[in-house]
């Protein structure tokens, strides 16, 4: 079993080729040696037959003359088989006549008695020659059995002069010795012939197989060398994307950790020297209230203009941090980005969550939390935030990507329009969602609402806390 693995498929199918060759020559060979037999023996036998005849037909015309049945002439026929060269290629003789008399035989015994007309001899009472290789197992043949254990038996018609009326039948027995040689002469010959056309089709086959087998070879190494090659560039291909993977994560977070510092930085820096600048502005308007009255005027203004560039840096800097979420649960950072926008605009969002893991990596929280709130914020610009509906969920089978679905029944909006995907906000979803690996899906049609659905891992490789 082993070694009929190790074999390739030219070499199974070389073998079973020679298996099937083989067979389908000793087929053929047996039956062009059985037809060679039948062949030889049908010839001589009808030679024979033909010659016999030349000299038993004349010494039976008395049958045609004379209504005794019995009206052979012995003594003509003894002379035949004893002193022609007719007594050489015979060992036996019998004359029939239709009715299944013996009318002449080698063995006196014979002579009158009647037996059942045979398959052969009733056939050649039709004018035909039969010939067969008798075993000598017929009563008839107990003379015959006695020295032969099988002879060539010859049923040969002898007709009436000048007509086909069929006078007698002539049974004769040669050997088949001499025959036999000449069958297998021709035999041998046959099977050689066979045997010659076998090898020389088998060696053509060998070797239009073999080219082919090994073209296939030479193409399932080439295949195999490539395989290897794609599986060796599929595992770097696995490492880098790790890399990159791990490197978003890492720029996700250290992002947040640099609009941390530039919101501290805006809240500590210029806020702080805004608040300064708008205590000296409220005492100086206070010794500039007997000024001029345009003196007061531009005072005002410069106030308000400085309180007005406070609070709106106060609002950029809180906009720009966010809540500690490294500590709370992914359902949790979901509920407080909805909570704050509502606490913000005032609009109700109808929030489902579906069954979430306790903890996510950072990375997702992160940007989970900004999709929802520019999505949100967007949904509030531009459709007055009506049907606002948040959906989160993992997926169903594998449960290794969160699915966050922000929708509205606001007007909606043509995404064939290029401007729709030249809007910052949207980028900026798209660009964070598709760096952690994510999918970013937009769907909106003009009186139908607007859909955002971002798709992310939660396989990623975790980071640490900013």
């Amino acid at each position: 079993m082993v070694a009929k693995k190790q074999l390739t498929l030219a070499q199974q199918y070389m073998f079973v080729s020679l298996v099937v060759m083989l067979g389908g020559m000793v087929g053929i060979g047996l039956w062009i040696s059985q037809q060679i037999e039948t062949a030889v023996t049908n010839r001589t036998a009808a030679v024979t037959a033909l010659y016999v005849d030349s000299y038993i037909s004349p010494h039976l015309q008395g049958l045609a003359e004379n209504e005794n049945k019995y009206a052979v002439d012995v003594a003509a026929l003894e002379r035949l088989l004893t002193d022609t060269s007719l007594g050489t290629q015979i060992v036996s003789f019998k004359v029939w006549s239709p009715d299944g008399t013996v009318l002449y035989a080698t063995n006196p015994e014979l002579i009158g008695q009647q037996y059942p007309l045979e398959e052969g001899l009733a056939a050649a009472f039709n004018g035909e020659v039969v010939t067969e290789v008798s075993d000598l197992d017929k009563p008839e043949q107990a003379l015959e059995r006695e020295q032969w254990d099988s002879l060539i038996e010859t049923y040969a018609p002898s007709r009436e002069s000048g007509s086909d009326n069929i006078l007698a039948v002539s049974e004769f027995y040669q050997t088949s010795d001499g025959l036999e040689a000449e069958i297998r002469t021709a035999q041998y010959r046959s099977w050689l012939v066979v045997a010659v056309v076998m090898i020389v089709v088998y060696l053509l086959l060998a070797g239009m197989v073999g080219r082919a087998s090994n073209t296939i070879v030479s193409q399932q190494n080439e295949l195999q060398e490539n395989v290897t090659q794609l599986n060796e560039l599929l595992q770097q291909n696995e490492v880098l994307n790790g890399r990159v993977r791990r490197a978003a994560a890492r720029t996700t977070a250290l992002n947040e950790k640099n609009l941390r510092r530039i919101s501290a930085d805006l809240h500590d820096g210029p806020a702080q020297d805004l608040a300064l600048a708008l205590l000296r502005l409220e005492s100086l308007s206070e010794a500039m209230a007997d000024a001029k009255p345009e003196v007061s005027q531009d005072f005002r203004t410069i106030k308000l203009a400085a309180e007005s560039a406070m609070e709106e840096l106060r609002t950029i800097s809180a906009g720009l941090r966010l809540p500690e979420i490294a500590p709370i649960t992914l359902a949790e950072t979901i509920r407080r980005a909805v909570h704050d926008f509502e606490k913000k605009t005032r609009c109700d969002v109808t929030l489902t969550l579906g069954t979430l893991p306790e903890q996510a990596p950072l990375p997702v929280k992160i940007t989970a939390y900004r999709v929802l709130k520019e999505s949100l914020a967007n949904s509030f610009r531009h459709a007055a935030g009506k049907g606002l509906a948040v959906n989160v969920y993992t997926t169903a089978h594998t449960q290794e990507e969160l699915l966050v679905e922000i929708s509205d029944s606001g007007p909606g909006f043509d995404l064939q329009e290029p401007s729709v995907y030249a809007r910052l906000g949207l980028v900026g979803m798209r660009e964070r969602v598709e760096l952690l690996g994510g999918q970013f899906e937009l769907h909106s049609t003009i009186g139908h609402g607007t859909t955002i659905r971002a798709i992310l891992p939660l396989s990623i490789p975790e980071v640490e806390d900013v």
